[in-house]
């Protein structure tokens, strides 16, 4: 398989379109093991995936303790990796409590460490010390403010000038935020000289909120989109009664919107999954979409659905039946 490498934003970091969801191995809601966790990566570089996307967040360091494992046996030079900054990993009490990780984050880990928000200069660089240290190696090409949303100005304040500094420095080679809203991402684009944000869940063939302010100031501006969640959590992989949109369950009429939307997909003989997939790269700001995946079969899944063939025609047809707006930008045919 053969993906487009894309420069991410005004920087030199390139990132391939299809980019490793790292969250999924770090056992996020349920239990992967070491040997499926580098399956799933190694098939990632078999796909040609070369942009692999992590945080400490993710079951207490395991997501990084994994995807390192796999990463240090490869060529440094030809992939992309990024995390996170702003929460801190700390030592439990051992008095606290034990068990897995579920009720504070969703991970099933053991509760060995906490989280403590941790947007100051010296937290940044603790954070990136510990995550190479985890990782196992000597840099990180992209360094993301995680979630900051009840945290705006001290990010704004503190943690951004510090990545700034260490981009300078060559420390970093691209640095952005990575959030599941569209609102504070497009204040730092305004506000900072960012390369790019991960933005999860707000560009899809059910949710364009992305597309009011955030997108188009990305493209005006030089930042490059990375986009997350594009099956919604769950809905526009498998629409049903039942599904997930955004981890709770979905109301009815959306969950009939996607079912149309699948029909149609079907009309034109291409899966949902490549169709959602494909969708959001019809904006000129977006240059990888991520993918949370816990096998190797998964990984090879997405990638295929990426490359599966769309016709203009199927977008046409979507418009026309008003499942995706008039004005919304669609890719063009690739044969």
């Amino acid at each position: 398989m053969t993906l487009r490498q894309n420069v991410l934003g005004h920087g030199q970091v390139k990132v391939s379109e299809l980019a490793f969801g790292a969250a999924v191995i770090g056992n996020l809601f349920s239990p992967v093991t070491d040997a499926q966790a580098e399956e799933a990566v190694m098939a990632a570089w078999e796909c040609g995936v070369r942009h692999f996307d992590t945080a400490p967040h993710y079951g207490l360091g395991l997501s990084e303790r994994r995807l390192g494992a796999v990463l240090r046996g490869m060529p440094r030079e030809e992939f992309t990796i990024s995390t996170k900054v702003g929460r801190l990993l700390e030592p439990a009490d051992p008095g606290s409590g034990g068990g897995d990780d579920l009720a504070d984050g969703g991970f099933a880990v053991p509760a060995t460490h906490r989280r403590r928000w941790d947007f100051t200069a010296e937290g940044v660089r603790r954070s990136l010390e510990s995550s190479m240290e985890r990782l196992g190696l000597d840099r990180i090409d992209v360094a993301y403010l995680h979630d900051p949303d009840d945290h705006a100005e001290w990010a704004l304040t503190e943690a951004y000038p510090e990545l700034e500094r260490l981009r300078a420095e060559g420390v970093l080679g691209a640095i952005g935020v990575g959030m599941n809203q569209a609102e504070l991402p497009a204040r730092f684009i305004r506000e900072t000289d960012i390369d790019a944000v991960l933005l999860a869940g707000r560009y899809s063939l059910l949710d364009h909120s992305g597309l009011t302010e955030l997108l188009p100031l990305a493209a005006e501006r030089g930042v490059g989109i990375v986009i997350g969640g594009v099956f919604n959590s769950g809905l526009l992989a498998d629409p049903r009664p039942g599904a997930t949109f955004d981890y709770t369950t979905a109301p009815s009429d959306l969950v009939q919107r996607a079912l149309d939307i699948k029909a149609v997909c079907e009309s034109h003989d291409v899966p949902l999954r490549a169709a959602a997939l494909r969708f959001p790269f019809g904006h000129p700001a977006i240059a990888s979409v991520l993918v949370g995946t816990r096998s190797a079969d998964q990984v090879r899944d997405s990638a295929a659905m990426l490359l599966h063939h769309i016709p203009a025609a199927l977008w046409a047809d979507l418009k026309e039946r008003g499942l995706l707006p008039p004005d919304v930008p669609t890719p063009e045919e690739v044969n």
